[in-house]
Order: C-alpha cells, then sequence, then structure tokens
C-alpha cells in the first residue's frame, strides 16, 4: 500500500464510528418510523450510541480535548430543560425514553462529534460522507419515481423516499436537503490554494460539491416535501448571501436555468410538482387533509401549552393529550402506502413542528433552553465567518456549519424529531457545533493541521 495511502487511513481512523453512523442511515428501514421521541432503534441508533460510548472511554482514558466551559453551557442547556419536563410530566416512567431521545440528538452525539474532530480536514471528511449518504438515497429515490415503486402520492406510487420507506416519507427529504446545502457550502467556501488545500485540489473539490449539488436537485424535487424545499431555499439563498453577492446572482442563474431544464424542459415531475408548489401558496384557502391536519395539531399543542405554560404536559405526552385539545377537523391518521409496503393508517403522534411540540411537552423551559442552545451555536457560527472569508480558513467548513443550521432551524417549523433519519440531524448538530465551539476551528493551528494532512 503507498505510504501516501497508509497516512491517509490512520488519519481517518478516529472517524470511523462517526463514518459509520452515516454509512448505516443506507440500511433499509423495514418496521414503522416509530414517534418523535422514542425513535425506531435502527442500526445508525446503535452506532450512535457505541459512539457516544467509544468518545467516553476515549476522553477518561486519555483525558482528551475536555469541553471548554462555553461548549458545555450550549450543549448542556437542553438537559435542563429536558430533565425539568420529565420530573415535572403527570408520567415521568413514560418520559424516560423521551428524555433518552432528546439526549442523544441535541447533546451526546453533537458532544461527541465536537470532541472526535481534530481539524478542518476532518470536519470536510464527515462533510462528504453526508453528501455521499445524499447521493446514494437521492439515486434510489429517483428510480422508485421513474419505475412507480416509491410511496404512494396522490394515488401513484411515485414520490422519493429512498430506504426509509413510506412511513418516513421526510427522510429521503432530509437526507438529499443536508447533502445538498453541504454541497453548496463546500463549493462556495472552497478557493484553489487556500484552506489547507495541496494546489489545484480546491478547484477540484469545487467543482465536484457543485456537480453533487445539482444532482442532488432532482431527487429533493422528487421528495415532494414542501418543508423540505423552503428550508432548502433559505439556507441556499443564505449561503449565497453570506459568500458575496456577485456569486450569488451567478450561482442563482446557474439554479434557475438547472430547474428549468428539469423540471420544464425534460417535464420530470412537473404536473405534480406544480401542484405542491401551488398547494403552499393555498393553506388558507383551500388547504389539503395533511395541511388541515397540521393546523389543527399546531392548534392542539399550543392548547398544552395553555394548560401548563411552564413545564408542559411531560415529554412523550402529545398523543395521549391531543384528542381532548383538538377540533373534529383532525383525521384519524394518514395514509401510507407504496414503496415496498401495504396500505396502513399512520397515527398522528406529533404536531409537524419542533417548536410547538417543544412547547407543549417541555413548556417555556425547555424551549428557552432547546431554542436557546440552537441560537447560541448559529450566533457563535456567524462570529467566526467573517474571519474565515478573509483569511481563506476554513470558510467552507463556515458555509457548510451556518447553512445546515439555518436549514434545521426553518425545517422544524414544518417538522420534528422522529423516525430513523433523527439521528443524521445529531450529525449535523455535531459538525455545527465543532465550527461554532472550537477553538481550533477557525485559528492558525487549524490550518496548520489542514495542510500537514494535505501533504
Amino acid at each position: 500500500m503507498p505510504p501516501d495511502r497508509d497516512g491517509a487511513l490512520r488519519r481517518a481512523a478516529p472517524l470511523l464510528p462517526v463514518l459509520a453512523v452515516v454509512a448505516l442511515l443506507a440500511v433499509p428501514v423495514t418496521g414503522p418510523a416509530g414517534d418523535g421521541s422514542a425513535g425506531s432503534g435502527t442500526v445508525a441508533d446503535a452506532a450512535s450510541a457505541l459512539l457516544v460510548v467509544w468518545c467516553l472511554v476515549r476522553v477518561l482514558r486519555e483525558r482528551a480535548r475536555p469541553l471548554t466551559r462555553t461548549a458545555a453551557l450550549v450543549l448542556g442547556l437542553p438537559v435542563f430543560g429536558v430533565c425539568v419536563a420529565a420530573i415535572t410530566s403527570y408520567d415521568p416512567v413514560a418520559s424516560l425514553p423521551g428524555v433518552a431521545r432528546y439526549l442523544q440528538i441535541f447533546v451526546l452525539v453533537p458532544g461527541a462529534l465536537l470532541l472526535t474532530i481534530r481539524n478542518r480536514r476532518d470536519f470536510r471528511l464527515v462533510a462528504w460522507s453526508m453528501v455521499a449518504l445524499a447521493l446514494v438515497q437521492g439515486l434510489i429515490g429517483v428510480v422508485q419515481y421513474l419505475t412507480g415503486t416509491g410511496a404512494s402520492y396522490m394515488g401513484e406510487d411515485v414520490r422519493a423516499v429512498g430506504t426509509f420507506g413510506p412511513t418516513d416519507v421526510m427522510g429521503m427529504a432530509t437526507v438529499v436537503s443536508y447533502g445538498l446545502v453541504t454541497a453548496v457550502g463546500l463549493a462556495l467556501g472552497t478557493r484553489p490554494g487556500t484552506g489547507g488545500t495541496r494546489p489545484g485540489t480546491g478547484g477540484r473539490q469545487r467543482a465536484a460539491a457543485l456537480g453533487c449539488a445539482a444532482l442532488l436537485f432532482l431527487p429533493l424535487v422528487l421528495s415532494f416535501s414542501r418543508g423540505a424545499w423552503i428550508a432548502t431555499a433559505v439556507a441556499v439563498a443564505l449561503q449565497l448571501a453570506l459568500s458575496g453577492p456577485r456569486r450569488a446572482a451567478r450561482v442563482a442563474l446557474v439554479a434557475a436555468a438547472l430547474g428549468v431544464v428539469l423540471v420544464g424542459g425534460l417535464g420530470i415531475g412537473s404536473q405534480l410538482v406544480s401542484e405542491r408548489l401551488g398547494s403552499i401558496t393555498e393553506v388558507t384557502e383551500a388547504p389539503d387533509r395533511s395541511v388541515t391536519d397540521r393546523y389543527t395539531m399546531w392548534a392542539a399543542a399550543a392548547g398544552m401549552w395553555r394548560t401548563d405554560p411552564v413545564t408542559g404536559v411531560g415529554l412523550k405526552a402529545f398523543p395521549a393529550y391531543r384528542d381532548s385539545h383538538s377540533s373534529i377537523a383532525l383525521s384519524s391518521g394518514s395514509d401510507t402506502a407504496g414503496a415496498g409496503m401495504a396500505f396502513q393508517r399512520q397515527p398522528l403522534l406529533s404536531p409537524h413542528n419542533m417548536y410547538l411540540l417543544v412547547l407543549s411537552e417541555q413548556g417555556l423551559v425547555g424551549l428557552v433552553a432547546l431554542a436557546g442552545s440552537w441560537a447560541a451555536l448559529l450566533v457563535l457560527a456567524l462570529r467566526r465567518l467573517p474571519g474565515a472569508r478573509r483569511t481563506g480558513r476554513g470558510a467552507d467548513c463556515a458555509l457548510v456549519g451556518v447553512g445546515l443550521l439555518i436549514w434545521q432551524l426553518v425545517d422544524f417549523g414544518y417538522a420534528d424529531i422522529g423516525g430513523p433519519s433523527t439521528v443524521l440531524t445529531a450529525v449535523m448538530l455535531g459538525l455545527a457545533a465543532w465550527w461554532a465551539l472550537d477553538r481550533r476551528a477557525a485559528g492558525g493551528g487549524a490550518g496548520r493541521a489542514d495542510r500537514a494532512g494535505a501533504a
């Protein structure tokens, strides 16, 4: 084996537990998606638990990379809200699975990534693994649309869902969106000869990232996920604005031309896509069943919060209190079929809005703690962005971290945690946390480490 390849494998070895979590998300899901707090117990969830244990053992044995006070405070805020909600719950025992899920997604796995990623080279490797996963899921989704083997949508089995199945229709949309936003950030923030890359490699990374972003556009469209479309548009637009107005204008023109060619010129899903887009502006005049259910559950979540405004009704308690706070407009469940599964009714176990879910189950204490942690990450990540752009050190990492955070904060207005893809949210938060909180993320030391690794 050539020495440089052997060295690359040694450098990547500490990241193998992280890469395993991402790779195992390509394993097909055979069971139901589960609810928003308990999760579904996939192999990726098991791998994330092993990642946390491995990181804990490593820290205890080597006393490696203890968290700074700021990092401990930002990542520890959700612990306070979750524990208060569990203690004050009407059924504390039933809340325990929710405690484990929230700590897994918002505290333990992000903290493990923060301690595992050593420099910007490691960050890019994890980011590219997310892009690779998105390409795999996106390819499966496009095949599902073309062959009519996807999830049921408007009477046809054409909805692209990847390996996540019809019970987690947001799974592929989330993964593909993460990959697209990551690819755009890598492309916009890469300049040849800077950021620790070897001469000429920066241009190749930018070209590869742009190509991946273009490939991921189509499966995102074919997911028919309005929330993912909106969040991706907002995130990419902000990434473009943060990278410079001229580049933003050029890329916007290219993206518009790509959309016209794929949807308008080739006619790929044009009728279904146009109807789905039109439904976004008709949510108040002629909403479809899914929108009516969502608005009804939002109202129910608000009613639960008014009942217990400080600490909420308790983790995992939304289904138990849903009917008593809902109007007769709420249906008995959503219809799911296709993608290898028979028709079944999927119960409505959450309001499909993360902020309202936390507000109803954890009250103001939980919402302030959790949203405060996310807001702190975003502010700290944005503060480091100008310096990265000015020096050329880590601008791609900055745009990836900021873009992913923006996407998630927008998407949480239309979705919440739940399903097999949720563990990737924890990985995404870990990347954002490393850029926002690690001392070496935007410093000269990280740049030297990058150059040493690329040599």
